[in-house]
């Protein structure tokens, strides 16, 4: 499990470098105004769609079907349901292309509404959507042959596949923006581009893997039928997720110009940790899971969860206290670039810190949603994330004056908070969840270092560095470099004083490794 928990970090890791390299350039080429604005909200759309119908709903009935049909039945039965679910999900995916390309002013007017207030940005936003709206079906496609691939175990290609997104991206903004009217047109047609890509790619490592995806009329066979109920609560679920975030874009658009581009950035490097993690440990736990489960092993089940959580927790909680501390050199060293002036840097920098603030329930929920999905139950999450969208757009509403920009990221972050205390107490009334006295301690012990280290940090920015954000941008990558590896040695030394790692164990490896090669 901790084997595929790393090989999905290591693609998704190089995936996020590889976005952050994208968002440079789009900092860089259109700054934090009304066309940044404008592309956010064209890409947020389709987004917004694969989310409910794709990665979100669809693969957390899929998977445990699809695995279930592998183990009980034959390669041929998986072969055939997941030939069914595909092309289901592409003539439903289709008929939402088809109307959203039709009505997409109409769309923009509920998702945007203070775009329209705004001519130039209304149009460019109506023109962007259009463009990377098929994105929604070819990453959907892509979605469910990943969870073919999981479920076989080939977590790889899957998590491969992904970083194809930000190549393309990056191509398409140094390449095709000379040929574009701008450079928002440019990435919005990376984006679609790299929607064919995905799909290709993951496409020929299922077919390879034994389970050829083909092409044919959509039939209603019981197998289907079937996985529309175990996905229905799902949808419910994942609609109420994006309902949240079109709260939050709704909030962003009735903001100053720029609200909208200014979190965005802020939101980038708070998904680096929440997609490494987060993302992962989602992906990977799913299938041991419900593989555990269907064999009745339920103790090595809650093993693999607490595991699972401990290792999320062990990283996370030194990036969001450190994500928060630095946070002001952080995004100047990034994207303090070009079109990206010192106002945004600092508006996007108070984003990120209200967004670290829940960073460590985001990660929780993606560990402790599969507990229900693997023992069939989608119906509790949602109930739960009825509640959280009660409470973030009052929350939204609440912030979205005094706070402006900060608002709804905090607003976001306190949900998270209140879903990932639900979601744990629920399980622990259903005996799937209980922490024993040794990972508490472990946890209490690792919050306590990711303080001394964030005060480190602090201390250190304090007494040997002024004024970092103003500063040439190789002298802030430099001041950066000396205050993460600080922090790095400030938490490591700290948790191995505390017995929590063994860092001369790890360096004997790590020299032995080097040796062997």
């Amino acid at each position: 499990m901790f084997k595929n928990l790393l090989t999905v970090s290591g693609w998704t890791m190089l995936s996020r470098l590889l976005g952050l390299v994208r968002d440079q350039l789009l900092a860089a080429f259109l700054g934090a105004g009304s066309l940044q604005d404008a592309y956010q909200v064209a890409f947020r759309l389709p987004n917004m769609f694969r989310r409910l119908f794709g990665e979100g709903a669809f693969n957390a009935a899929f998977v445990p079907l699809f695995t279930l049909t592998l183990d009980k039945k034959n390669i041929n039965e998986a072969k055939k349901f997941a030939n069914e679910s595909f092309n289901i999900l592409i003539f439903i995916l289709l008929i939402f292309t088809l109307l959203g390309e039709i009505f997409m002013p109409q769309l923009l007017h509920i998702i945007a509404p203070g775009f329209t207030t705004d001519k130039n940005r209304y149009h460019e936003a109506i023109i962007l959507s259009r463009i990377t709206f098929p994105y929604m079906i070819l990453i959907c496609g892509a979605a469910l042959l990943a969870g073919v691939l999981n479920s076989l175990h080939h977590f790889s290609i899957a998590a491969a596949a992904y970083v194809s997104f930000n190549i393309f991206g990056i191509a398409a903004l140094l390449w095709l923006t000379p040929f574009m009217p701008n450079a928002a047109w440019a990435a919005a047609w990376g984006v679609t581009i790299s929607g064919v890509a995905q799909f290709g790619i993951l496409w020929l490592a299922a077919r390879k893997a034994g389970i050829t995806i083909l092409f044919h009329r959509p039939k209603l066979s019981p197998s289907i039928k079937k996985l529309f109920r175990k996905m229905t609560p799902g949808i419910i679920g994942s609609g109420i997720t994006q309902i949240n975030l079109t709260i939050d874009t709704i909030i962003a658009t009735l903001l100053p110009t720029g609200s909208v581009s200014v979190m965005y950035f802020a939101d980038r490097i708070n998904q680096l940790p929440l997609g490494v993690l987060g993302a992962a440990a989602g992906t990977t736990l799913l299938p041991l899971l419900t593989k555990e489960l269907n064999t009745g092993n339920k103790e090595a089940a809650l093993s693999i969860q607490n595991k699972t959580l401990d290792y999320c927790l062990l990283l996370t909680l030194p990036a969001a206290f450190g994500l928060f501390t630095l946070a002001p050199l952080i995004i100047s060293t990034l994207f303090g670039h070009g079109a990206f002036n010192l106002d945004a840097v600092c508006k996007s920098a108070q984003s990120l810190r209200t967004y670290t603030v829940g960073l460590p329930a985001f990660i929780l929920i993606k560990v402790l949603s599969p507990g229900f999905f693997a023992r069939g139950d989608t119906s509790t999450p949602v109930k739960i994330g009825i509640f959280t969208l009660l409470l973030n757009f009052i929350l939204n509403l609440i912030f979205m004056y005094p706070l402006a920009h900060m608002g709804p990221p905090l607003a976001s972050s306190i949900a998270a908070i209140a879903n990932v205390g639900a979601l744990a107490f629920i399980l622990w009334k259903k005996d799937a969840f209980y922490l024993p006295v040794s990972i508490i301690k472990r946890i209490i012990y690792m919050l306590v270092a990711a303080f001394i280290m964030s005060l480190s940090i602090f201390l250190t920015e304090m007494i040997f560095f002024q004024n970092i954000i103003k500063n040439p941008i190789l002298f802030r990558i430099i001041d950066l470099s000396i205050l993460v590896l600080t922090g790095g040695i400030v938490y490591g030394g700290i948790l191995h004083i505390l017995d929590i790692i063994d860092l001369n164990s790890t360096c004997l490896k790590v020299r032995q490794r080097i040796l062997k090669q």
